[in-house]
């Protein structure tokens, strides 16, 4: 993955629900967080099954504000979240850190930081 574009890229995507785009730069071995139910997804089937449940039940908007990738295989993604209810209600408004582990061009982790 080339820092800026590639996440980009994923993050376009996720939004527009793609999720095979976005998973097809995932490890096959990715450890992802479960940041809306609490725990970590081993692997691309999990993390298939969280985001479809995930989606079902909230509409999650998540755009990159700043990209760093620090060339060590680590990349930091300041982004605006945000969450609401199926009918429109804000639930969320806020900004975080999605610092991720690329190992092979492919992500590896990702941990969510305030």
């Amino acid at each position: 993955m080339s820092a800026v574009s590639d996440f980009d890229r994923m993050y376009e995507n996720f939004n527009a629900r793609r999720i095979d785009e976005v998973l097809a730069l995932m490890h096959p071995d990715v450890d992802w967080p479960n940041g809306w139910e609490d725990g970590f997804n081993p692997g691309i089937p999990a993390i298939r099954d969280y985001w479809t449940r995930k989606w079902a039940a909230i509409d999650l908007s998540v755009v990159p504000v700043a990209i760093n990738d620090n060339d060590a295989g680590r990349v930091t993604v300041r982004i605006h979240q945000t969450v609401k209810d199926l009918s429109g209600k804000v639930l969320g408004d806020e900004e975080h850190n999605h610092i991720y582990e690329v190992q092979g061009g492919l992500i590896r982790s990702m941990e969510f930081r305030q």
